[in-house]
């Protein structure tokens, strides 16, 4: 007698009637990794808010999902309602046709030319946050990494700096935004409830529309080009001569914003970290600045003499993504590994486990920056690694981030070394990034001059 076959691929057994919601909740990080470690093969099946959800474990699953069958596969509904009440039509959360033109729209501010001209900035504000430390003094590095990377997107996006009049407001309502997603409530409490963390977050938003409205209407009047990512957005045409809305500029604006700081500051405060728990990895590091710059400030054309930096920085990304997980949802019935994938079903696609699977990695659990040299990267199945998405959907930012990591990285680490004041891995934070639940706090440590 023939068993039946199964309909859907194995997977964690729900422990309540939402389907694997709150297992999920409690300890988001430890429940993706029983998905791709548990014994439920490279597909796991499970039912999120009543949503049937396929978790993909493999490089070759996920390039069908962002490359091959893309147009499949659009963001999923807990995105949008999360995200679209601040986003708006921004690119993250934008799809269709919609999106493709405002990509083609915005491509050529972050052509390689006009990135290397932020060069500047981001090395300038490396240096101002320089000046702020002394040896000795224990600070909350994640804190500072965080304030260097706004005080840059901001310079970068408007041309200004951080606390001049208006955009005093810009940083506070920020982090208000962004922990706002960091609360459970988020996920489960409608944003039309009038609860206080409802109505904080909303005064936030109001408080950074209104910042960004501001800024965008003067620079309209002003009618110069000052040379910031705003001025190239207020400029660019579509081939039939329309330009962007204010609306579609401020969206656009927030979601730079929000992209272009919270996830380099992670990026970095991790690297200070595990450079802290790996004494010959930061020697090299060391030592490789001394070398090549001998005391002086680094420059982008600095960077490719640094591939070391460069490393260092890649392996943070494949330790701690900030983004820890994609989800898409299926517009019509595809079928991945065998498995059909009905209409409307949710696929997970989790840098957090894909990058740390010992079938790509070499004790992967191991901060080794050297093992990107020698062409790794090229030789890794292509989505094994893929912090920033990839497909047409790759972070548009992704050239802009990685220049701003190594050239903060090498400007603070030239001159200071960092200890860790506390034992025992870092608590995390898993919500809309990946960030330390309770700050970085590290001492200090001044270096002799090369």
């Amino acid at each position: 007698m023939s068993s039946t076959p199964a309909t859907h691929p194995k997977g964690p057994r729900p422990r309540s009637l939402v389907g694997s919601v709150v297992d999920y909740a409690r300890a988001p990080l430890a429940f993706l990794e029983d998905c791709a470690w548990g014994g439920y093969g490279d597909v796991a099946y499970l039912t999120f808010l009543g949503q049937p959800t396929y978790v993909l474990n493999l490089p070759e699953h996920i390039e069908h999902v962002l490359v091959t069958a893309q147009r499949n596969y659009v963001k999923d509904k807990l995105q949008r309602v999360l995200l679209r009440g601040f986003l708006g039509q921004g690119l993250l959360v934008s799809e269709g046709d919609f999106w493709l033109r405002q990509r083609r729209l915005m491509q050529p501010a972050f052509h390689r030319q006009r990135i290397a001209a932020y060069g500047q900035v981001m090395a300038e504000h490396a240096r101002r946050m320089l000046a702020t430390w002394r040896e000795g003094e224990v600070r909350d590095i994640a804190e500072d990494m965080m304030k260097v990377t706004l005080d840059i997107v901001v310079q970068s996006l408007f041309g200004l700096e951080m606390g001049d009049g208006a955009t005093a407001q810009v940083g506070p309502a920020l982090g208000r935004v962004i922990d706002h997603f960091s609360k459970l409530q988020a996920l489960v409490v409608p944003g039309w409830i009038p609860t206080p963390e409802n109505v904080g977050y909303k005064l936030a938003i109001r408080r950074l529309y209104r910042v960004v409205d501001g800024i965008i209407q003067q620079r309209r009047v002003e009618g110069r080009d000052t040379g910031d990512l705003l001025s190239m957005l207020l400029q660019v045409q579509d081939e039939d001569g329309s330009r962007m809305s204010d609306q579609q500029i401020r969206d656009e604006a927030v979601t730079l914003m929000l992209a272009g700081h919270e996830t380099t500051a992670i990026t970095l405060s991790f690297c200070w970290d595990l450079l802290s728990r790996t004494p010959e990895a930061e020697a090299t590091l060391h030592q490789e600045l001394d070398s090549v710059l001998g005391g002086r400030a680094p420059t982008v054309e600095d960077l490719p003499a640094l591939p070391f930096t460069e490393y260092v920085v890649k392996e943070s990304l494949r330790l701690y993504p900030p983004a820890w997980s994609l989800s898409r949802e299926s517009v019509k019935e595809d079928t991945v590994a065998g498995w059909r994938i009905p209409a409307g079903a949710a696929v997970w696609l989790n840098p957090w486990t894909v990058q740390r699977d010992p079938r790509f990695y070499e004790e992967p659990l191991a901060f080794r920056p050297q093992r990107w040299a020698d062409g790794l990267e090229r030789r890794l199945p292509r989505f094994a690694w893929f912090p920033f998405g990839g497909g047409p959907r790759l972070c548009i930012g992704q050239s802009f981030a990685l220049m701003e990591a190594r050239l903060v990285l090498a400007t603070l680490a030239q001159h200071f070394r960092l200890e860790r004041t506390r034992e025992g891995a870092v608590p995390l934070l898993p919500s809309i990034t990946l960030r330390p639940r309770h700050g970085m706090p590290m001492k200090l440590r001044a270096r002799a001059a090369p």
